[in-house]
């Protein structure tokens, strides 16, 4: 077999391997990788906390209800219990009656709006939840697969570097120096070259290049100095 060819070969491998290695990196990186829960188990911890301040603002306002209304029906019953016969001090308490009763709708009315309130974030907390489980449930599912993947490119990854190593003991040490080369400068060693032309830089090769090119020995363009494969 022409070294070109096998120049081309391994080039191929190379891309492979780095590709396989680019997924790999990428699925390690996703493996074990919460973000996306811990986001949702703030956001659920937040509804939690603010769902624990509405029913303490619930519990308070109750007891404030309930205070008042004592209040009412003991001034109530100063009024109607006729130990009072002061006409001034029973307008003075017909105030102070009329004005807690006016309290008491606001304070009941405020209730109410949390209560509202409270069964609203109740249901977000129980939407949030679900959703947490399910995300739960969907990620377990993803590492699972994310090991899976990760097994089988490792698997991938062995094979190919065993067949680069076959490969590069086949072709001699100083022709893989200058594959190793000018890959590390340009990235891609072997350009193909079609119709005369060096299919990496773009620019026709003259009759001397050509020919040495197709004798399968190492020949490098004159323009980018990669080494030249036909096939």
């Amino acid at each position: 077999m022409a070294v070109t060819r096998q120049l081309f070969q391994l080039q191929e491998l190379d891309t492979e391997i780095e590709q396989k290695e680019l997924a790999l990196a990428q699925k390690q990186s996703q493996l074990g990788n919460r973000q996306v829960l811990d986001t949702a188990q703030k956001q659920l911890d937040a509804e939690h906390k603010r769902l624990d301040e509405l029913r303490h603002q619930h519990r308070e306002a109750e007891a404030e209800v309930t205070d008042l209304l004592t209040k009412i029906a003991d001034i109530e019953g100063q009024l109607y219990g006729g130990k009072i016969t002061s006409p001034k001090e029973l307008t003075s308490l017909q105030h102070e009656l009329s004005i807690m009763k006016a309290h008491s709708d606001e304070l009941e009315d405020t209730t109410l709006e949390i209560i509202d309130r409270v069964e609203e974030t109740e249901s977000i907390v129980a939407a949030a939840t679900d959703d947490l489980k399910k995300l739960e449930e969907d990620w377990q599912h993803q590492q699972q697969q994310l090991s899976d993947d990760i097994k089988k490119l490792q698997g991938n990854l062995e094979d190919l570097r065993k067949k680069r190593q076959e490969l590069t003991s086949q072709i001699d040490t100083e022709t893989v120096n200058l594959y190793e080369k000018i890959r590390k400068q340009k990235k891609q060693a072997v350009a193909k070259v079609e119709q005369g032309i060096c299919r990496a830089c773009r620019i026709s090769l003259s009759a001397s290049v050509l020919q040495r090119a197709r004798s399968g020995q190492p020949t490098q363009c004159g323009t980018c100095g990669r080494i030249l494969y036909i096939s």
